[in-house]
């Protein structure tokens, strides 16, 4: 089941534009240096406010596989729905997909067909084209990056450089090692890194052009790379909403649909 590759393969190529929406950047005298267990904890509580989310713009996918970009709109609603719109030229949807902690639907308007079945790691591959977990693909689209593995941890390295903080953290039974960057201002983590015991990059994670929503530094770009697997995700966001009241997502296949168990 090729699913999103196969869609997204019929689409042109999307024009990139400039998000012109940003925070004001205060000096950098002017801000409180925090100490690393309220820097994680305030950087967390960002984190779990955004509760509903909603953007609209380019998605762009590269792999060994596949490249290409479309037009795209995504609901998260956490913790347990993410619901895709892929469109081509001249706004024409070409699928949807929701995607939930169990379950998946995946409708391929082109053909009229739609899939359904148990979410799994596989489905949420070939759906996403990305290798990752479902609570981290809920994170990637919303640029935010999950801390609670370090949360009450003191940090192998913790500096502040003109205008970041920069942390390491080493995890002792993995032996993984996490990077983060996080500007001193508006507290929009800039760039993360995990990386295994051999210092080998297994995912990557640079964010900027933010906006504030609900008090939260949103990133309107993102590009997210699992560098084991060679694949790249780029999300350039021309809107963005969170926390919006009274957010659902209408998706419901056409009677006439064919429907496949998956």
């Amino acid at each position: 089941m090729k699913l999103l590759l196969i869609l997204l393969s019929s689409t042109i190529i999307i024009s990139m534009f400039t998000f012109t929406g940003c925070i004001p950047s205060k000096p950098t005298e002017e801000v409180e240096i925090l100490s690393t267990e309220r820097l994680m904890t305030k950087l967390e509580a960002n984190r779990r406010r955004i509760k509903t989310f909603e953007g609209n713009g380019t998605i762009t996918i590269k792999s060994n596989e596949f490249n290409n970009s479309a037009s795209f709109r995504i609901v998260v609603v956490k913790p347990d729905s993410i619901y895709l719109t892929i469109m081509g030229p001249f706004g024409i949807e070409l699928a949807q997909a929701l995607v939930t902690s169990k379950e998946f639907i995946f409708y391929d308007a082109l053909h009229n067909t739609a899939y359904k079945g148990l979410q799994s790691n596989d489905i949420l591959r070939q759906i996403f084209k990305i290798d990752l977990s479902f609570g981290d693909i809920m994170d990637a689209f919303i640029g935010s990056v999950n801390l609670t593995s370090n949360l009450y941890k003191s940090p192998n390295n913790y500096q502040v450089i003109y205008d970041k903080y920069m942390l390491t953290y080493k995890d002792s039974a993995t032996k993984n090692i996490s990077e983060y960057e996080i500007d001193v201002r508006n507290l929009g983590i800039l760039h993360y890194v995990l990386k295994n015991s051999s210092d080998n990059d297994l995912l990557e994670g640079k964010y900027s052009n933010f906006e504030l929503l609900e008090t939260v530094a949103i990133p309107a770009m993102i590009e997210v790379m699992n560098r084991k697997q060679n694949e790249t995700v780029i999300i350039d966001y021309k809107a963005m909403t969170a926390n919006k009241k009274n957010i659902y997502i209408d998706f419901k296949i056409p009677d006439d649909a064919s429907i496949i168990k998956w």
